[in-house]
């Protein structure tokens, strides 16, 4: 019987042959990590968890069919990540994320993960914490209409802190194909926020602001009268 401590490459041959002990192992090895990439995914501990079931279920399933060109770890996280991307586009619910600067990276060389998209924070000032949340509300929309590949490759380099070489392994593709689909995702991203929100750089236009007050505040003023 195998051990805790072999490889995953004994644990895998050892699960082909009807192994269950070393099955266990694996998931024991892999659980907590294989749920940390599904809650950077999708910001709900159900949902991870379910994720992190049907994950070792698939990879049950089709243990067979690992070749082994790549570690088991890059093929189980191939799993993951298209399970968390299914769930997205079934459910629609995506982490609260507010686009910065980063956005107009034009990604020629591999700028640190995670300064395109960062958690937004609750400003003290009420009418920019009004804005913040409006800006907040348009990026959740706009993940909505980014292709399955452009919404992973935002997770992966933005939440989960993956490099390119990680992201292009994961993804089965080239290092260039990932900063490709990396800079369209951000440039759609941000063309939405402009469109929606006359968007310049983080911040809203003031005077488009100014005008929508206004524009409210006549309104409630005839309602009155």
């Amino acid at each position: 019987m195998v051990s805790p401590e072999a490889d995953d490459h004994e644990l895998v041959e050892a699960c082909r042959q009807g192994d269950r002990q070393a099955f266990k192992y694996l998931m024991q090895r892999y659980q907590r990590k294989v749920y940390q990439v599904a809650y950077g995914f999708l910001r709900n501990q159900e949902d991870a968890l379910d994720v992190v079931q049907e994950s070792f279920i698939k990879v049950h399933r089709y243990l067979g069919n690992f070749e082994g060109n790549s570690s088991f770890y890059t093929w189980l996280y191939r799993i993951v990540t298209n399970l968390c991307i299914d769930h997205l586009r079934k459910n629609k619910r995506h982490r609260a994320l507010e686009f910065d600067d980063g956005l107009r990276h034009d990604d020629k060389h591999e700028e640190p993960a995670g300064t395109a998209i960062k958690p937004l924070t609750n400003m003290g000032d009420p009418a920019h914490s009004l804005q913040r949340r409006e800006i907040l509300l348009a990026v959740q929309d706009g993940l909505q209409y980014l292709s399955d590949k452009h919404r992973a490759v935002i997770v992966m380099r933005e939440l989960q802190g993956m490099s390119y070489e990680e992201m292009a392994k994961a993804m089965g593709c080239s290092k260039g194909t990932i900063m490709s689909r990396l800079f369209h995702a951000r440039r759609n991203m941000q063309k939405h926020l402009e469109e929606r929100l006359g968007y310049r750089g983080g911040e809203k236009e003031p005077n488009k602001i100014r005008s929508r007050k206004s524009k409210n505040m006549q309104a409630r003023e005839a309602a009155v009268s």
